[in-house]
């Protein structure tokens, strides 16, 4: 079995896909206030919001456990909706060598597609494969589905 992995899950969403996009690239903070069941904290630890090298860091309950992740922003493509982040420390770091989440949407309107994409490397055969964590972004990306949903046009 390798130790370098690729998981990727599609989700469809039926809110605004550029406001999701959004989100991500400009306004991750906010989804502590969308999801805070999962996510209690996005703060701005270098750089500014929405800029490629800024430095943002996630506090997060994963598997019943309360986790920190250092992360920076790898890329941002505004045309094709992606925003790459890089984990430089944190919890995952205990046990992948690398990890990185892409989060694309494919736009049209109102049916939109969201990708979430996790390449990583285990330090080790014995760690898992983070299916548990990919099923934390699909939550999330549902709870930012039903708060657009909410909004009044």
């Amino acid at each position: 079995m390798g130790l370098r992995g690729k998981l990727v899950s599609q989700i469809g969403i039926k809110s605004d896909g550029d406001a999701f996009h959004e989100i991500f690239r400009e306004r991750p903070n906010d989804i502590a206030g969308i999801s805070p069941g999962i996510v209690h904290g996005v703060d701005l630890h270098g750089g500014k919001w929405g800029t490629v090298g800024s430095v943002i860091y996630w506090k997060f309950t994963h598997d019943g456990k309360e986790r920190v992740s250092k992360e920076i922003i790898e890329a941002i493509d505004k045309e094709k909706k992606s925003v790459t982040f890089k984990v430089i420390e944190g919890d995952l770091m205990e046990l992948y060598k690398s990890f990185k989440f892409i989060v694309n949407v494919d736009a049209n309107g109102n049916d939109n597609l969201v990708t979430w994409t996790f390449e990583y490397e285990k330090k080790n055969e014995n760690v898992p494969d983070p299916n548990t964590l990919m099923d934390s972004c699909l939550v999330i990306t549902k709870h930012i589905e039903n708060h657009h949903l909410a909004q009044p046009n």
